[in-house]
């Protein structure tokens, strides 16, 4: 069999040996101005958290600064403000992929849902996403998800429907991936303890094994990224370093084989140390203060 260079360096990370810091963030910096598929949109400023009112003003302001570097934004709520997100990103000339949030509120998920649908019938979603870890936070039951997947379907005629979580869930729970029209996995080598100088190769193993679930449907990377600060776990690390090649080697892997990728995530929120631990506030490409990172 003859060596198929094209394949073979798609297959690889970008070597950085040799590259100064200074060096990295030029590369950073560039790869930034290409542009990328997707980013997750981050709405909390300092001293927020979920379930603060949103307000137009602060949307609008971040997604403008967001705007040139990215086709998609997504959103994680269609309450609270956050439904001003699709909307004003419509007006940016930026593709949607919408989410209800779902969680162990009957009256809440009942908004959120409604919310969703309200966005699409008024032409702001391209994907909706109705559900986001739910099967790992353990909020509802696999039947309850279906159940408003199914329904929401029902409403959403000729937009695609997906459900987002963990790649692995897509494996274990097979009627959850028969009821998306598309799949949105979440693929976070970080999360698993994964070097940084293994990382892409391990997240294109959780992207195929997300595809194999999917029998021939879309399989969409709705979050991945890295921190830049932070405590270690097991073989990963938090740093500017592995955070910049991270980046890097996740923009050229989405572009080389036309990976749908969302990355995780664009401003740094401070209220994320309550869920994560202290890596959580530094998730970010830009900071809190709204400044790119390097």
């Amino acid at each position: 069999m003859s060596l198929r260079k094209e394949k073979f360096f798609a297959l690889a990370a970008l070597d950085f040996e040799g590259e100064s810091f200074d060096d990295l963030k030029k590369l950073w910096q560039k790869t930034l101005k290409a542009g990328m598929h997707g980013l997750c949109f981050s709405p909390y400023e300092e001293g927020q958290e979920p379930g603060a009112t949103l307000s137009e003003a602060q949307v609008r302001r971040r997604l403008e600064i967001i705007q040139p570097y990215t086709n998609w934004v997504r959103s994680f709520s269609c309450t609270e403000g956050n439904e001003f997100i699709p909307k004003i990103a419509k007006e940016l000339g930026m593709k949607t992929l919408v989410g209800a949030w779902l969680g162990n509120d009957p009256e809440i998920n009942e908004a959120e849902v409604q919310g969703l649908i309200e966005l699409a019938d008024q032409g702001y979603v391209d994907i909706a996403a109705v559900g986001n870890e739910v099967m790992y936070r353990g909020d509802l039951t696999e039947e309850e998800l279906l159940k408003f997947i199914y329904d929401t379907k029902k409403q959403l005629k000729g937009i695609p429907v997906g459900y987002v979580d963990a790649y692995y869930e897509f494996t274990e729970r097979p009627a959850i991936t028969e009821a998306c029209d598309v799949i949105l996995a979440n693929c976070y080598p970080f999360w698993e303890g994964c070097d940084q100088d293994y990382s892409l190769l391990y997240m294109k193993d959780m992207y195929n094994r997300a595809a194999k679930a999917g029998k021939g449907k879309k399989v969409i990377i709705t979050e991945t990224g890295w921190p830049n600060k932070g405590t270690s776990l097991e073989g990963a690390f938090p740093s500017d370093t592995n955070a910049i090649k991270y980046f890097i080697n996740t923009q050229k892997w989405s572009r080389e084989e036309d990976i749908e990728i969302f990355y995780f995530s664009s401003f740094d929120e401070s209220w994320k140390v309550g869920n994560e631990g202290d890596v959580g506030a530094y998730w970010g490409l830009w900071d809190k203060h709204e400044q790119f990172k390097f």
